[in-house]
């Protein structure tokens, strides 16, 4: 909600004179967005999940109040003086935080589980989180002695953004939503499993290479790129085929909500990959790098689509939280409409047309529908437990 908020502000900065500094509030919002919500929730799923019952309560509770204390340290910080001493130590000891999960997750869950399929994702997943790492401490680095404008400072944060959110956070849900495949009794066929599988970690990996194209590389990047973004399509449709593999028991595992969620979801990530492919060919990649609507449009069809929607499936699934249709509805017509406002925009721009006089104005009101969403969704929780 909070990072919702803050993403309402920097839309309504357009039009209202907000006494912050953009970028440093751009910074803020998506650190939030990414490491107070979103890895937040995942690590909380994954505890739940594996180590619940295990009496590591008080062991847990470190390391997840240390990792509180840096993302309020970012909140804090980041809006005072963007990417400066307090924030980039703050930032330090969040990823030192999310090393110290790996290490305690890794080491405690117990050697039946680690035999599952669902557990092969979540492990992968985690070791992308960690890949994903070495974006941040090369742009200490970076910013040192080549620059901010140089180019490997963009594909520092590039590298981050790419297996944080192909790696770890898509393959960490397929793997929750595995694990409550199987926790239900029902044995997914390990043909299937492993070309989805392998097929998913090709496409993460050399998917990269299309983060890479705004460069003007040589032909193999595009191609390596092309080969990425097809695995991924081709990991989609094994894991389709494995979820149908189910469809006659779906009625038994998920709610009526659960299914249509489901549903929405899977069509929002196909519509992610298949824009992904388009990034294979020059023009496309070059549309993308030039207009920078289509760039965020993208960020967040995948972040408020993909990975948001996909976590409120699986915490409501596993009664981690409670999600009813009022909640969810306001937050997907929110989302729904942004999202049409963005690539509307992107394409005014691509087609060099203007855009219709009260645009920002829309585009920030429309937005507030996501932390109205967002907010009820929280309350009724909190009510819920208070009862």
């Amino acid at each position: 909600m909070m990072a919702a908020v803050l993403g309402v502000v920097l839309r309504a900065m357009r039009t209202i004179q907000i006494p912050v500094n953009y970028r440093f509030l751009v910074h803020t919002h998506s650190h939030i967005a990414l490491l107070g919500w979103v890895y937040i929730a995942l690590t909380t799923l994954l505890f739940g999940l594996y180590l619940n019952q295990q009496k590591l309560d008080r062991k847990y509770k470190r390391i997840f109040w240390f990792t509180q204390i840096t993302l309020i340290g970012m909140l804090i910080s980041f809006p005072i003086q963007g990417y400066a001493l307090f924030s980039i130590i703050f930032s330090t000891l969040f990823l030192i935080a999310s090393y110290w999960f790996t290490y305690f997750f890794s080491k405690n869950v117990s050697k039946a589980q680690k035999a599952n399929n669902s557990y092969r994702c979540i492990k992968w997943a985690l070791a992308y989180m960690v890949i994903s790492s070495v974006g941040p401490w090369a742009l200490g680095a970076i910013m040192g002695t080549l620059g901010a404008e140089s180019v490997w400072y963009r594909l520092a944060i590039y590298f981050y953004l790419h297996f944080q959110y192909n790696g770890w956070m898509v393959l960490a849900l397929v793997g929750a939503l595995l694990y409550g495949i199987e926790q239900g009794g029902l044995l997914i066929p390990k043909k299937r499993f492993n070309l989805f599988f392998w097929s998913m970690n090709i496409g993460i990996v050399l998917s990269f290479f299309l983060s890479t194209l705004w460069t003007r590389p040589t032909v193999l990047f595009y191609v390596l790129g092309g080969i990425g973004a097809l695995s991924q399509i081709c990991a989609f449709g094994f894991l389709v085929w494995i979820i149908l593999g189910f469809k006659h028991l779906q009625n038994n595992l998920f709610s009526a909500l659960q299914r249509r969620m489901l549903r929405i979801v899977t069509l929002f990530y196909g519509v992610k990959i298949l824009l992904q492919l388009f990034s294979a060919f020059p023009y496309f990649s070059n549309l993308a790098a030039t207009v920078i609507d289509f760039t965020i449009g993208y960020l967040h069809w995948t972040f408020l689509g993909v990975v948001t929607l996909g976590l409120f499936l699986l915490l409501d699934f596993f009664k981690l939280l409670q999600l009813d249709r009022r909640g969810y509805y306001i937050y997907l017509i929110g989302f729904v409409g942004t999202e049409i406002l963005i690539f509307y925009k992107g394409i005014m721009a691509w087609q060099r047309w203007p855009i219709f006089d009260a645009y920002y104005e829309v585009l920030a009101v429309v937005s507030l529908l996501l932390p109205l969403a967002l907010l009820y969704i929280l309350w009724t929780n909190i009510k819920t437990d208070w009862v």
